[in-house]
């Protein structure tokens, strides 16, 4: 076989493990019980290795998908058979995996669609956990639901990989040791847990929005299972809460500009020059209106703020027309409440864009702990850049340059080190 068509066979196969793993996974855990979480990522893994070997080989299935799940089904039918679980069964459908009469229908009725979004919300839920910390709770589901790479859940928490590692292995030792069970809450329980998955999903749009790959800056199949999930949870009663439609807003506002974001090269094309013609006005419209879905209430949550953010850039017929001090107070706000060091890089920015370069050059260096963050030092030599200083702009460039992977992050710095010169 020709190795264009092998390429071509590995890109769906990986499209697919993105998209259709955490659902696998969940329905399998759900199967299975918890503690036996590890072979049913296993039966993923085998599943998807499977599809490699039988695809590169003939045909790629009319639904790949219904290939993949036939697949995983029928392999958790034979260790249910053969008994080759770890760990005792112990779910709310244990009873049925008993009998030869009962296995496979049970089975089949857990793979039907409705089964499957109901199996990958109730696991997010029970993830949430209050025997672990928030953070042990998101790391949870980022790995095991997800899909997303210690590497990657790293990035996301501002960590490392072994830092992440270590945590994935902590909570899974402890679920051993307490005999913890997770177990889906209940829908009184539901709206307490929200808080905890939709800052899940923020973390997994945020990995697509700007990925950690270095080929792809934009993964938009992360973002678009973080808005699946998201859309999932406005559509259960339990779930349906303003900073839900805030989260989904600010989802829509970042979308909408994907297709202005890179050129015909694959080249980054920053914010003040984006072709605004090509935004996704049918997005923004949506994004206003979840928005507007999430003012209900007294309540402002972080999201909200962002999603105020994310509109006021969304909204502005040009770069020039940008309401720089609004977004700054938003700024302001958002930072007193979180305390988070990207969104004080974030503001420093906006007041640079609002107040002048030389007060972002402050703001940023007092900023402590980051000069090893390439967004950090792409921000500050930036700024360094604009009020004339070239020579130190082009050094702290070039501090940049060496803390990326990202293809389109260094050919973009590269142009900036240029216009130094």
């Amino acid at each position: 076989m020709s190795s264009g068509k092998n390429s071509d066979v590995h890109k769906i196969v990986d499209h697919l493990f993105r998209r259709e793993a955490g659902k696998m996974v969940s329905v399998l855990t759900r199967i299975f019980g918890f503690k036996n979480i590890e072979q049913a990522e296993d039966v993923v893994q085998d599943t998807i290795l499977k599809a490699l070997e039988v695809w590169k080989f003939g045909k790629v299935p009319e639904n790949p998908e219904a290939w993949l799940y036939h697949a995983a089904k029928n392999k958790a039918i034979d260790m249910l058979r053969r008994q080759q679980l770890k760990y005792k069964i112990d779910s709310d459908i244990s009873y049925l995996l008993k009998s030869e009469y009962t296995l496979a229908p049970a089975l089949n009725e857990m793979f039907t669609e409705n089964e499957i979004k109901d199996s990958q919300l109730r696991m997010m839920f029970a993830c949430c956990n209050a025997s672990f910390t928030q953070e042990a709770q998101i790391t949870l589901i980022l790995k095991t639901l997800c899909g997303l790479s210690a590497k990657e859940i790293g990035k996301a928490f501002l960590s490392n990989e072994e830092t992440i590692q270590k945590r994935i292995y902590r909570t899974r030792e402890k679920i051993r040791e307490e005999n913890i069970t997770l177990d889906y809450p209940g829908a009184n329980a539901m709206t307490q847990r929200t808080d905890a998955v939709l800052k899940t999903l923020y973390l997994l749009f945020n990995e697509g929005y700007h990925s950690s790959h270095p080929e792809k800056l934009i993964r938009e199949d992360l973002c678009e299972e973080a808005m699946r999930l998201c859309l999932l949870l406005i559509e259960n009663p339990k779930t349906n809460l303003p900073q839900t439609n805030a989260l989904l807003a600010l989802m829509c506002y970042h979308v909408s500009r994907f297709g202005a974001r890179l050129d015909d090269k694959g080249l980054i094309v920053l914010l003040k020059d984006q072709d605004r013609n090509q935004w996704n006005k049918i997005l923004i419209e949506k994004g206003n209106e979840y928005l507007n879905y999430s003012a209900i209430g007294k309540m402002v949550h972080d999201f909200h703020i962002e999603a105020a953010i994310a509109s006021a850039h969304a909204n502005t017929t040009s770069y020039e027309n940008t309401d720089w001090k609004m977004i700054l107070n938003l700024y302001d706000t958002l930072l007193n409440r979180t305390n988070n060091p990207m969104v004080a890089i974030n503001r420093a920015v906006v007041l640079g864009e609002a107040e002048g370069c030389h007060k972002a050059i402050t703001e940023l260096e007092k900023l402590k702990g980051f000069t090893e963050n390439c967004y950090y030092n792409t921000s500050l030599a930036e700024m360094y850049m604009r009020v004339g200083d070239k020579e130190t702009a082009k050094k702290i460039f070039g501090k940049a340059l060496e803390l990326t992977s990202s293809n389109a992050e260094i050919e973009l710095i590269r142009r900036k080190m240029k216009m130094c010169s």
